[in-house]
């Protein structure tokens, strides 16, 4: 039988202590002990026993004490904001709806043509970026659209029968 996730933080709450406590000799049968008791990787068990409890310097004064599984995700800046998601959605419908690999080395064409009939205004940072965007980038930004779309096509099509 396994050990649930809060029987496994008690686990290691309790066995962390010794473990960095004891001597190399002494690692070892405890994280034998450990990874028969949890069922975790012994290169796993080791990074956790040793970095339980681990203290951080913030400042002089202010000390964080963490556990050593639990990390913040690093945010990356978007590099196609909405401005290029507008503009991306309306040359995806202006081409009737095409797919991603179809669609990746149009946009620079139509949105030329679309300027020079003043139909649309695109930055030219905007127009870069679309120049530079990739079939699969486009798809993934365009995925929540054609959910929609395919929602509202489901929908009519019931109307009608």
């Amino acid at each position: 039988m396994r050990l649930t996730m809060k029987e496994r933080k008690k686990a290691v709450a309790i066995v962390a202590p010794r473990y960095q406590k004891a001597r190399k000799k002494e690692k070892g049968s405890i994280l034998n002990e450990f990874i028969e008791l949890t069922g975790y990787g012994r290169r796993y068990a080791s990074y956790i026993l040793r970095s339980h409890g681990k203290k951080i310097r913030i400042n002089a004064k202010e000390v964080l004490v963490g556990d050593g599984r639990k990390r913040k995700p690093s945010k990356r800046s978007r590099m196609y904001d909405d401005a290029v998601l507008d503009v991306l959605k309306k040359v995806w419908y202006i081409m009737d709806c095409i797919c991603g690999k179809r669609l990746a080395p149009v946009p620079q064409e139509v949105i030329g043509r679309l300027q020079r009939y003043r139909e649309i205004r695109v930055d030219p940072e905007v127009r870069k970026k679309l120049g530079k965007i990739s079939a699969a980038t486009i798809d993934r930004l365009l995925a929540k659209e054609r959910r929609r779309r395919s929602r509202a096509d489901r929908i009519q099509s019931r109307e009608r029968s």
